[in-house]
């Protein structure tokens, strides 16, 4: 084997800053600090997450619209801080010290929540379970830490899922086919988490209290943060490649002043590098495309681009730093798809739970009652069910019809989730229907619980977590795959700010119908008893929404062109 082989050719390095050697980095051998790294948050954040919107409403006193708003906004916001931590991890502190950094923050959000619901003088002083009287001060102390929380989430998000991509070499082959069984594992790890949270965290808080139901995800936390120590002599890092806004504000402006030049049909003539390697750190050569050709007029040179010898960067661009651009503007369509989805996904923690709250909530016979908020256990085991399925079953039989590495391209997985996820509306909504018939039926109205038992969720649940597993893992492998060299962390947050816009998204839903349906003093779509309500109604347009979103993608996607890399980097 030449000395050549022994090391990765996708320019990463080893925590020394050496070129990363293939035997002692990488690969499974990195991966399973970086999975343990994330079952573990993943732990902390739903633990904390999954039960919030009643403790909104329960110890902070908060009706069921302000306490769902809140929820959303809060959750919304948690995938709008991945874009501050992609940028910094792309363009100055890479992703290993990106996630360092922001972990920390991170705990410090987590124990500062923790002690906000334990320590007397910042607890909200609670009469009973359901009537608590929190002070302003109270209030604001336990929102500063959630928002911490949601900045420290805001620089692992991004970066970790690709951070473990890294650590399968690009131009090798053996190792490239693996990625996409990562993206599978790293999704059943945060499910195993999740599964953890939903199920002992939930009822920790709901029958022990909300001090530990929160200091038990702050001590996972930490842990997380361990994990991920442990592996650094392992890890391979991509260098950071300078800032990615920079490089796009070249092309976009070098473009517009170069309005009145022609493209030159011979597109060799365009303006690259003579070297094998990119100009952009980090970053392989791009293969040009012919679509979105008003770009590659920032590749066209003329006199004025060169001044004393040197070229202007704001006047010229390389072939590859405009196919950057192209590549980010052919994922946004895409990416617009994801939001209605996102907001079919929220539901689990907010009116999927509020739902819940009016079923009977005991288990058979017995006097163990099961929170609401725990149902998405049955979301959890659905992904952890469907994860090897996919992986083990559907990928090889599919392989023998397509010819496709993957058995299925990553579009068509993620139009296969969009479909999936209609039904899971559409069961909620007959649901919610078959419910209030009982409820009008026997005069239930003043009832806190109904008798009709809290399982008949699950079906809703079980549909969800199949269609994640078509559409978010399909959506994790695809932004990463599709993603310029250099900016993958900011193409991975872009994909999570479409949990955030779908957030934003049910948020404004809620308060446009709450805003419609409670004139002339009418209770609405979603009163405080929701056995006065129509939430039926709301999972209806969902349904819609869904419906005409996968109609979008199906055309969006038949025109998609993909990107195509050149080269190798040492």
């Amino acid at each position: 084997m030449a000395e050549d082989d022994f090391y990765t050719k996708d320019g990463t390095v080893d925590y020394q800053g050496n070129p990363a050697n293939k035997k002692k980095t990488g690969t499974w051998k990195a991966c399973p600090f970086i999975i343990g790294n994330e079952c573990c948050e993943r732990l902390a954040y739903y633990g904390m997450s999954s039960n919030l919107v009643r403790y909104f409403k329960h110890q902070l006193n908060q009706h069921s619209s302000v306490a769902t708003r809140n929820n959303q906004n809060w959750s919304g916001t948690c995938y709008i801080t991945p874009l501050i931590g992609a940028f910094l991890a792309d363009a100055y502190l890479g992703r290993y010290w990106t996630i360092a950094v922001f972990s920390t923050i991170y705990v410090f959000g987590m124990t500062l929540l923790a002690l906000s619901a334990t320590v007397h003088g910042i607890r909200p002083r609670c009469y009973t379970e359901d009537n608590c009287n929190p002070t302003v001060t109270q209030t604001a102390v336990f929102f500063v830490a959630l928002y911490l929380v949601a900045l420290g989430t805001g620089g692992i998000k991004p970066c970790v899922s690709s951070y473990g991509a890294d650590q399968f070499d690009d131009t090798d082959e053996a190792e490239k086919k693996h990625k996409g069984s990562f993206f599978n594992w790293f999704y059943f790890s945060i499910n195993i988490g999740a599964l953890i949270a939903s199920s002992v965290l939930v009822w920790v808080q709901d029958n022990v209290s909300w001090g530990w139901g929160f200091g038990i995800p702050a001590i996972a936390m930490a842990v997380a943060v361990a994990f991920f120590f442990s592996g650094t002599r392992l890890y391979r890092n991509q260098k950071p490649g300078g800032s990615p806004l920079t490089r796009l504000s070249q092309v976009l402006l070098a473009s517009f002043r170069k309005l009145q030049v022609k493209v030159p049909s011979d597109k060799s003539l365009l303006y690259e590098t003579a070297d094998a390697e990119s100009n952009i750190r980090g970053s392989r050569k791009i293969e040009h495309t012919q679509d979105l050709s008003f770009f590659d007029k920032a590749a066209v040179e003329t006199e004025s681009d060169h001044i004393k010898g040197t070229v202007n960067p704001w006047r010229l661009c390389t072939v590859t730093q405009v196919e950057e651009l192209k590549a980010v503007i052919r994922l946004l369509p895409i990416w617009a798809t994801g939001i209605i989805f996102a907001a079919v996904y929220s539901q689990m923690s907010n009116l999927f739970v509020l739902q819940g709250e009016r079923m009977n909530t005991h288990v058979g016979n017995s006097t163990f009652k099961i929170p609401p908020a725990s149902l998405s256990i049955f979301d959890t085991l659905s992904v952890i069910f469907w994860v090897p399925v996919y992986d083990r079953i559907i990928v090889p039989v599919t392989r023998k019809f397509t010819g496709h590495k993957s058995g299925l391209t990553q579009l068509q997985r993620m139009g296969i989730g969009l479909f999936i996820s209609i039904f899971s509306m559409i069961v909620a909504a007959l649901l919610e229907l078959e419910r209030l018939r009982i409820v009008r039926k026997h005069n239930y109205y003043e009832l806190k619980e109904m008798p009709m038992t809290i399982f008949w969720q699950v079906p809703q649940y079980f549909l969800i977590g199949c269609a994640e597993v078509f559409t978010l893992i399909g959506q994790l492998e695809f932004f990463y795959e599709q993603a310029p060299d250099a900016m993958r962390s900011f193409c991975s947050a872009l994909q999570l700010t479409t949990i955030a816009l779908g957030n934003y998204l049910s948020s404004l839903l809620v308060t446009i119908v709450t805003s419609i349906t409670t004139r002339n003093g009418k209770l609405g779509w979603i009163p405080d008893n929701l056995n006065y309500g129509h939430v039926h109604y709301f999972f209806w347009l969902l349904a819609v929404l869904s419906v005409l979103n996968l109609g979008a993608f199906l055309l969006i996607a038949k025109w998609y062109t993909y990107k195509k890399p050149v080269g190798t980097l040492r």
